[in-house]
């Protein structure tokens, strides 16, 4: 009878898994075959998932007419310099606060920490585009990259101070005896052993700076050449004879998204690893 039991809840919770597994991925596979379709066909059949006919010249499109080739390169330098800056900024306060020895140093933290309940959405806009425009980043995506790299990263802060603690502190003595300053030891010593949190904060970085569309519209409004893929892909709603080009949207969609899954299944293993290592112990 237990058994029986047993057998039952595992199937409930096999089903209601299935349940919410298609419901996530069923905006995606529907917007992969609408990418396949024509213009007119996305249009006259909304609601049929397979394509009448296949066509691949909404890619060759986007990334020529389209001028997805260099939004995509401007999305891989913006997020190639968010996702570095960010964690070597991210590495090195976390170690600071998980090892440093300073007057105020719990204060400082708590008041770090108290930042992860305030939400001020774009109210900070303003004042962000006024600082960019005073170091004359306000028309680039270096405005953008400058800003996320030194904005506030609490939670990955804190994810790495609780990775560090986790590390005996006999490995910084040994350190220590050996000659390694306190600097020496975070790069030579604690940096390898973050591997598993490195790669967990460097896929939510990736995401956050891939997807990112607030701050790198408003900083290339005046030079659309800088538009990133999340931007031209909007942009491209209201540009003009392209306004009804929705087969050219969705494949712009789809080039958008592979890099991000490419990267998960790439770091996946770490991914897990460090959000249980970091969140967990310590």
């Amino acid at each position: 009878m237990h058994t029986t039991v047993n057998r039952i809840s595992t199937l409930a919770m096999y089903a209601f898994l299935c349940i919410v597994l298609v419901f996530a991925l069923m905006p995606l596979v529907f917007v992969l075959f609408a990418s396949f379709k024509s213009n007119q066909e996305i249009l006259a059949h909304a609601s049929r998932l397979l394509p009448i006919e296949w066509t691949f010249q909404n890619y060759k499109e986007a990334w020529t007419l389209a001028n997805f080739k260099r939004y995509t390169w401007n999305s891989v330098y913006m997020t190639a310099f968010i996702v570095f800056g960010t964690l070597l900024v991210s590495t090195m306060a976390g170690y600071v606060f998980a090892r440093g020895r300073f007057p105020g140093k719990a204060t400082l933290f708590a008041a770090f920490t108290a930042t992860m309940f305030l939400s001020f959405g774009s109210i900070t806009l303003y004042p962000l585009l006024q600082i960019a425009k005073i170091l004359h980043l306000n028309t680039s995506l270096w405005g953008v990259i400058v800003i996320s790299i030194f904005g506030m990263h609490i939670a990955n802060i804190f994810i790495i101070r609780s990775f560090v603690n986790s590390i005996p502190y006999e490995v910084d003595e040994a350190a220590i005896i050996d000659g390694c300053s306190f600097f020496r030891t975070f790069w030579n010593i604690i940096l390898p052993l973050m591997k598993p949190v490195i790669a967990t904060i460097g896929i939510i970085t990736f995401k956050y700076a891939w997807n990112e569309f607030l701050l790198p519209m408003v900083f290339t409004l005046s030079n659309p050449d800088q538009r990133p893929l999340s931007v031209g892909i909007v942009a491209l709603r209201s540009a003009g004879e392209a306004a009804s080009s929705w087969n050219l949207m969705l494949a712009g969609t789809m080039l958008s998204v592979v890099p991000m899954l490419a990267v998960y299944l790439i770091l996946n293993r770490y991914f897990v690893a460090g959000l249980t290592s970091g969140a967990i112990k310590g």
